[in-house]
């Protein structure tokens, strides 16, 4: 029995074990089958088994070309204008981008919404299913309780690729249970400079954490092998978008073939051995030729040499900055390999999907992009559509819904924090910190402030400070849950407060930002918190720094004035994954996923990975304490070495 008639089935006879919203939506889609009169049977799709290749291939066939050309668009939510349209032009594929959310991000509000299109897609003459995508980058990080795992680097300093396979695969539940089939991760750029807005979203600096990192989302995401119960996983960005010139969001990598073939070209091939069904390319150029223009990177090298035979995306709206003709950029976009185009609409977007498919369907006639490369696009999607079971399977299955947020899901998030701490100083064993101290001050605006903690891509595109609705545990929470009842935590922002203490704990670091908005010239820790710091160390108190960071920040005195230094990363929502290492529940076992830079002129030589540039850490660095649990913080080592990297 087909999944969606098992969902609506489930809700139906076990009432108890369902929500009462998950209840309206199993209704809902019960309906919808009734009225469609089993519209996925109608299919005409051959009951006897095939492969995903010669099914796409006959379903081709019967094709006109503006069904084509609708599965080459993905459109934005919020750019679509009407949600028949869904059906008027056939879409192969909708997006949720960053701050396009429904009105209900609850897992059943998001669930709800993506069926309201998904049953638009069944009213067109082919019912072809429509493949929903998302940006669950750290988590299904826009929905209402969700999970939020540490950013990627953070993840690349545990070493453990199994760990991330387990995240992955936990994001994976979280992002079916709304419905939609295809995240926009893993993120597997080298990220070579600090100031550029995404290293958060790169798991280091260096080609092997990429290839250790990449595959394990992969496998998490889509399983062994791609089916009904997969995401679709995307390695983003094709390619070098790590190593634009001085760090620049969507700038210039400059280098020969070897350098980019050395450095940015090996995750990619690792996540095709690991069947990743799309990869998504960058904004950036290559030697000042835009990548979304490239054809031979994207279709020599990625589709000819690599083997891939998957779908490619485009980024968002990214084929509008090929020239100031939008013709022109399609047309270059399409022939340079690109099977599907992100459409958004917005300030500085004014072209839209009707446009791309009247002058789409202009091009072809006129000769200008040929049918046979309309077709191999048309393929790649429908072969996947089909590897993912999306034909007989397109809804969610709510009996996932229970679990976004759950205790589970949330203690394999706890590990990764855990894991991802990085001991930068330790003087005179000042940690692991007493359960039984008496007096414990914390200070700093991000100790008690899950957006800060979480950083971009947390409900927002560009994160928030303050609450964010995934629920979830703050450092300061998760202190006042580790000591003991007789501890008394004083809790001061910008620590002022007067009390007496014992030692302080400190927790500084970056506010939240994303792409375009995080690039930085300077990466000065901030003066309001060199002058807390500072404050609290003319108090003659022991000082724990607790860093908050998407990237290593040139830290000046505040090393010298800790007593001891965690970089914490952006650890999202788990803030007793910290708290754990902090109070020697767990010894630390982070390391540094990339060099730690001394000042902005190392910065500035692009130096930091090189093994002369004496940084202030050097990659790999990571202290660590003795403690009951190390026993299982070296079974854990091993297990990073044992999928064949040492670091």
């Amino acid at each position: 029995m087909h999944r969606h008639y098992c969902i609506t089935r489930y809700v139906l006879i076990n009432p108890c074990r369902a929500s009462i919203s998950s209840i309206a939506l199993g209704l809902w889609i019960a309906l919808f089958l009734l009225a469609g009169s089993l519209t996925l049977l109608a299919n005409d799709v051959p009951a006897t088994p095939q492969t995903a290749d010669s099914r796409a291939k006959a379903l081709l066939a019967r094709m006109s070309l503006d069904e084509k050309i609708g599965q080459m668009m993905q459109v934005d939510m919020n750019a679509l204008k009407d949600k028949a349209d869904v059906k008027n032009y056939c879409l192969g594929s909708v997006l949720s981008g960053g701050d396009s959310d429904p009105a209900d991000i609850t897992p059943d509000g998001w669930a709800k919404a993506v069926a309201d299109y998904q049953a638009w897609a069944f009213r067109t003459p082919l019912k072809i299913p429509l493949l929903y995508g998302i940006d669950a980058v750290h988590g299904h990080n826009n929905v209402k309780g969700a999970v939020i795992f540490p950013h990627n680097i953070g993840l690349g300093a545990t070493r453990n690729p199994r760990l991330v396979e387990q995240a992955a695969n936990v994001t994976a539940q979280e992002v079916a249970a709304t419905g939609i089939r295809w995240a926009f991760a893993p993120c597997i750029a080298v990220a070579q400079n600090p100031r550029w807005g995404r290293t958060y979203e790169s798991f280091g600096a260096t080609p092997e954490l990429a290839e250790l990192m990449g595959p394990a989302v992969v496998r998490g995401f889509q399983g062994p092998d791609m089916g009904a119960d997969s995401v679709l996983a995307c390695a983003k960005h094709f390619i070098g978008d790590g190593g634009t010139s001085d760090g620049v969001d969507e700038g210039n990598t400059v280098c020969d073939e070897p350098t980019l073939r050395r450095i940015h070209l090996p995750g990619y091939q690792a996540a095709i051995k690991a069947g990743v069904g799309s990869v998504m390319v960058s904004f950036s150029s290559w030697n000042g030729k835009k990548m979304h223009g490239n054809h031979y990177l994207v279709t020599d090298v990625l589709k000819g040499e690599l083997g891939f035979q998957g779908i490619v995306i485009s980024d968002w709206a990214a084929i509008n900055q090929l020239s100031h003709d939008y013709q022109a950029d399609i047309e270059t976009g399409i022939n340079a390999g690109l099977d599907m185009v992100m459409i958004p609409a917005g300030p500085g977007e004014p072209d839209n999907y009707q446009d791309f498919a009247r002058l789409l369907k202009r091009l072809v006639a006129e000769k200008r992009v040929s049918q046979e490369r309309v077709d191999d696009a048309v393929c790649r999607i429908l072969r996947v559509k089909y590897q993912l079971g999306l034909f007989e399977e397109p809804f969610a299955d709510s009996r996932l819904t229970a679990a976004v947020g759950s205790p589970a899901h949330r203690a394999v998030a706890c590990e990764c924090v855990r894991q991802s701490v990085v001991l930068l100083k330790n003087t005179g064993a000042t940690l692991p910190l007493s359960k039984k101290v008496k007096r414990l001050l914390v200070a700093g605006r991000g100790a008690d402030d899950l957006g800060i903690q979480c950083g971009g891509w947390t409900i927002d595109w560009q994160g928030r400070t303050g609450e964010v609705t995934t629920g979830g545990t703050t450092l300061l929470a998760a202190i006042r849950k580790t000591v003991t009842p007789d501890t008394q935590v004083i809790f001061s922002a910008d620590g002022t407060d007067p009390s007496p203490a014992d030692v302080a704990v400190v927790v500084v670091g970056e506010l939240p930002y994303a792409e375009m908005k995080g690039d930085r010239t300077d990466l000065a820790l901030d003066a309001k918190d060199q002058t807390l710091i500072d404050r609290l160390k003319q108090r003659g108190l022991p000082i724990v720094t607790v860093l908050l960071s998407g990237r290593p920040l040139i830290l000046g005195d505040a090393l010298a004035k800790s007593d001891a230094l965690l970089a914490a990363w952006l650890p999202g929502t788990e803030g007793q994954g910290v708290a754990d290492v902090l109070f020697g529940d767990y010894a630390p076992s982070g390391k540094l996923p990339c060099a730690w830079p001394r000042s902005m002129s190392q910065v500035a030589a692009n130096s930091a990975t090189a093994p002369d540039s004496s940084p202030l850490f050097p990659y790999g660095f990571g202290l660590t304490y003795p403690h009951p649990g190390n026993a299982g913080a070296t079974a854990r080592a091993g297990e990073a070495g044992a999928a064949g990297k040492s670091f």
